[in-house]
């Protein structure tokens, strides 16, 4: 699962501002473990610097660009009526009513919500108004009527 990806240098000693950084503080405080381009690396510092961004330090030197990943089976079980945007991939879209959507492609990070980017090509705001059920045991997402096109 993606926490953050590596983003422009800062300071002399390999550190560097975290791009996208995960919500959860944790992820990337020191002596965290994470995946760098698929290779296990180590959080040795962590700290805001200007305007609150994040800078960290890892045990070893990383191309920017490349993407900070935790691994899957690290991740405590969501909640009740909870989940990890990744469990929504693949899951098959219908409007209230049952027309069919297509499959979610991809989820967005966009600053105000989240957006589900489905196979169609359709594009739907992770919003209670819209999203009115999700069950990830029977593979389904049901969205309310006239937030898809051709509605």
């Amino acid at each position: 699962m993606l926490v953050g990806r590596v983003g422009r240098p800062h300071g002399v000693t390999g550190a560097f501002v975290v791009e996208r950084p995960s919500e959860d503080p944790e992820r990337l405080a020191p002596g965290a473990k994470l995946l760098a381009a698929g290779e296990p690396v180590e959080v040795v510092e962590a700290k805001r610097v200007g305007g609150g961004r994040l800078a960290i330090r890892l045990d070893r030197q990383v191309e920017r660009g490349t993407p900070l990943e935790v691994e899957r089976a690290s991740l405590p079980e969501p909640g009740p009526d909870e989940f990890y945007a990744f469990q929504l991939v693949g899951l098959e879209v219908v409007e209230e009513g049952g027309r069919p959507l297509g499959r979610v492609a991809e989820v967005l990070p966009y600053p105000a919500n989240d957006v589900l980017e489905l196979d169609t090509g359709a594009a739907l705001p992770m919003v209670e108004d819209c999203i009115l059920n999700v069950d990830l045991t029977g593979g389904r997402i049901v969205v309310a009527a006239g937030y898809a096109d051709g509605g």
